[in-house]
């Protein structure tokens, strides 16, 4: 599990050794820090409402949601009204999307107790299973809810600009051309997402 620094690094290291670029990345931008949080609801709703919206957007959402509930859980969830979670800030679709991922857990659908126990791909297959929960939501919680070492989001921009930059590409790469790119760094495909944001974040490049 990338799930600390130590073990973060560890994997790290490894990359170099079998990548020239991550080497010459890891040097010149240095080692970046783990993202690891607690497996759950409440960081996989987190994930969902912080779709598609500014970091920034989605903490003060969420920080208006933990206000108004106190501990986010299925059950509140499913109990607050629409017009609630709306004024913390949740669009319509994200009500419904929330709704239905505590719906799903309370009743037992969803597991997300046990889920730790199946494999990446029935993990995938059980969680976009939920409306709202589209294949980079389910990627984002395995990498960092979940502590999955080898995932990596093809359709994210941030880590297509990044991995283009990183191996000098003319033009960013297209998901299934970031996820070819990515086989090269397997099996820490985990790791090396989490230093192609670290990149984008420290000299982040236009698309």
């Amino acid at each position: 599990m990338i799930d600390s620094a130590r073990q973060l690094r560890r994997a790290l290291r490894a990359l170099a050794k079998q990548c020239p670029h991550m080497a010459g990345a890891i040097e010149d931008q240095g080692f970046p820090e783990p993202r690891d949080r607690e497996p759950g609801f409440a960081t996989l709703l987190n994930i969902i409402i912080c779709q598609q919206v500014s970091k920034e957007a989605g903490a003060a959402i969420w920080g208006k949601l933990e206000k108004r509930l106190g501990e986010v859980s299925p059950d509140k969830v499913r109990r607050t009204r629409e017009t609630t979670l709306r004024a913390c800030g949740l669009s319509r679709p994200k009500v419904r999307y929330a709704k239905a991922l505590a719906q799903e857990i309370t009743s037992g659908a969803l597991d997300l107790d046990n889920i730790t126990e199946k494999s990446d791909e029935e993990i995938m297959e059980a969680l976009t299973s939920v409306i709202g929960i589209g294949v980079w939501t389910a990627e984002i919680y395995m990498m960092f809810g979940l502590g999955r070492p080898d995932i990596m989001p093809g359709g994210d921009l941030a880590l297509a600009v990044a991995a283009g930059k990183l191996i000098g590409l003319k033009e960013r790469p297209s998901p299934k051309e970031l996820v070819e790119i990515a086989e090269r760094w397997r099996p820490h495909r985990t790791a090396a997402a989490i230093m192609l944001w670290h990149i984008y974040r420290r000299a982040p490049i236009g698309d």
